[in-house]
């Protein structure tokens, strides 16, 4: 009996950390997201730390752009919106240029970063490994504001079709861009079957601006880019639009979203998300001059409004492995 009693102990021993993690994972459910982030509404970002020193309270908001074309560029248009942001928040507001997507993210995750706006393809690595929360996004009278893929190529290119691109190189802007290489990398395997290193071969070039630059001089036979930057840098000389031809256009994909690091204190980013939907865009000239097809922010759900890109990323077998 004693025996019998003493094993029956041991047994309970060695099951007490299996029943602590079972009850960890219950109380704090990951889905997808990180390790160190618990999802417990199902809205499958990342919630609020329940370790009150883990959460964020910063007399000094630092805000970031999506890195595309130039930052300093982007610092300007976006003054007029930061100083409503401010106002709103009672805290000062600072820009921080971000030059590729990598250091955005980390500096999501690292908590250095408040504030952003995180371009579509990167939505879901930066809410899985990052806490980022989107929470608004580009609208227009009637909507969301969606943009295409495009596939382009020189003007005097001999492609016409999709298929003419057997065997040449397509320039792509990052492993994590919507627009810019899962789509269209999914797309031709899906409706042409051309697969990536067997029917062409690929290229990173880090920004959208840098692929329509080349292929507007001839430097890339072909690339893959979102669509409405095409016609805003015509607009200021940048290309001439007449050296590029569209031989593929896809259906719309969401814009950038805004958001948070999900550390930050809940009074705090309800303020935020009130100085983005009060803020009157058709009064700012900078920002309607860069996006003119955006006439206001409107609100948004990752859960819903980022179906398709998460499903992209489980077509083309993209898996968050967070580092």
């Amino acid at each position: 009996m004693t025996v019998i009693v003493r094993c029956v102990a041991v047994l309970m021993w060695l099951a007490m950390p299996c029943a602590a993690q079972a009850a960890e994972d219950q109380n704090c459910p990951h889905g997808s997201l990180d390790k160190r982030y618990c999802d417990r509404d199902g809205d499958l970002v990342a919630d609020l730390p329940t370790d009150a020193s883990d959460v964020l309270d910063p007399k000094t908001i630092i805000f970031s752009y999506t890195p595309i074309e130039d930052p300093a560029m982007w610092q300007n248009a976006w003054a007029r919106f930061l100083d409503h942001l401010q106002t709103v928040t009672g805290r000062k507001v600072t820009f921080f240029q971000v030059q590729n997507y990598a250091a955005q993210l980390e500096a999501l995750r690292s908590g250095r970063l408040h504030v952003a706006g995180v371009n579509a393809g990167s939505t879901p690595v930066a809410v899985n490994c990052a806490g980022f929360v989107p929470a608004i996004q580009l609208g227009t009278e009637t909507g969301s504001w969606d943009y295409t893929m495009e596939i382009i190529v020189p003007a005097n290119s001999p492609a016409k079709t999709i298929t003419d691109l057997k065997g040449k190189t397509i320039a792509f802007v990052s492993p994590t861009s919507a627009t810019g290489f899962k789509a269209p990398t999914t797309l031709l395997k899906t409706e042409f079957g051309m697969e990536l290193d067997r029917d062409y071969k690929s290229r990173f070039t880090g920004k959208h601006e840098t692929s329509i630059v080349g292929v507007a001089n001839d430097d890339y036979e072909a690339a893959a880019v979102a669509g409405a930057l095409i016609p805003r840098m015509a607009a200021r000389n940048v290309i001439d639009a007449s050296r590029l031809r569209v031989i593929y256009t896809s259906d719309p994909f969401p814009g950038t979203a805004f958001g948070y690091t999900n550390r930050l204190n809940p009074e705090l980013s309800a303020k935020i998300r009130e100085a983005f939907l009060s803020y009157d865009w058709m009064n700012d000239e900078k920002l309607k001059r860069e996006l003119p097809e955006v006439t206001r922010f409107i609100s948004t759900s990752y859960k819903d409004e980022f179906e398709m890109i998460r499903k992209i990323d489980t077509a083309s077998g993209v898996t968050y492995d967070c580092k």
